[in-house]
């Protein structure tokens, strides 16, 4: 029997409504107590385990995954939920009027640019893999446009090709190679946004490093968006071709970084289509 067919509705809309809670709350950057918030929930589901409740949030976490929404810090993503969960997720959170406030806020916020202080923890390792999409959930639920919508947010891109510009030169500096740093571009500001990336960066044996940069506020494993000139890019450059992911930029930015052609690393889906009548 699989864990969602073991759980009744009662139990499911209650573990959606507790989630519900701490997401728009993350969201409105609302200080909130998790611990308490799951306590009340362990008492409302007297037959449910502290790690069963753990996974059915994670699973909650991939339903908005799947629907093109920030989830829950601290909630990875977990995959193989069924109809049952997808369906109390879309109806009690994401038609509730006050989550899309919520969410269409953060996503629009503006934000300053924002130097790193050190080097340390900057950067860390990519997420694990990810099915494809033709092979995840996602067709039980409307997907919405609140990453689209944040990765129009161009305070938000700006500020964190700033802080990669900043990163890269205390980088070189730290390796000894202070001329370099000296001559790290910010191509998107200088030549413009068509270049395909948006950083000219240098390893310290001097070779060139095509920086593209890709800012959320939200979660390590929350989808992003490119061109197919940035894609194209890449394939052309792949020695030199690198994609730095920036996540949690407004709390703790970090990153995590793509070397090479980035179909080597990412699923892609198409989004549109230029047409025109022939």
């Amino acid at each position: 029997m699989s864990r969602d067919d073991s759980w009744s509705d009662g139990e499911i809309a209650s573990i959606v409504d507790t989630y519900r809670k701490m997401l728009i709350a993350e969201l409105s950057h609302q200080r909130y107590n998790k611990a308490a918030l799951n306590r009340q929930l362990a008492e409302r589901l007297p037959k449910r385990s502290s790690g069963s409740i753990e996974f059915k949030h994670c699973n909650i976490s991939a339903v908005l995954r799947d629907a093109g929404c920030p989830y829950v810090a601290g909630y990875k993503p977990r995959s193989n939920y069924q109809a049952i969960l997808a369906e109390c997720v879309e109806q009690r959170l994401l038609r509730s009027e006050v989550f899309d406030r919520a969410a269409l806020s953060a996503a629009e916020r503006p934000v300053i640019d924002n130097t790193p202080e050190t080097l340390e923890g900057v950067v860390v390792d990519p997420p694990k893999a990810t099915p494809q999409v033709q092979e995840r959930q996602g067709s039980y639920v409307v997907k919405r446009d609140y990453l689209a919508r944040e990765a129009r947010n161009r305070e938000l891109g700006h500020a964190g090709e700033c802080f990669v510009l900043a990163y890269e030169r205390q980088r070189l500096i730290a390796e000894g190679a202070q001329n370099l740093a000296e001559a790290v571009e910010h191509v998107a500001v200088t030549q413009g946004d068509g270049m395909g990336f948006d950083v000219r960066s240098f390893s310290s044996d001097g070779s060139e490093r095509l920086v593209e940069v890709k800012t959320t506020a939200f979660a390590k494993e929350c989808a992003f968006f490119l061109s197919p000139n940035e894609l194209d890019c890449s394939g052309k450059n792949a020695a030199h071709y690198y994609l730095y992911r920036l996540f949690s930029f407004r709390d703790r930015p970090r990153m995590f970084c793509l070397q090479g052609d980035l179909r080597d690393h990412l699923w892609l889906e198409p989004e549109s289509y230029r047409a025109g009548v022939r």
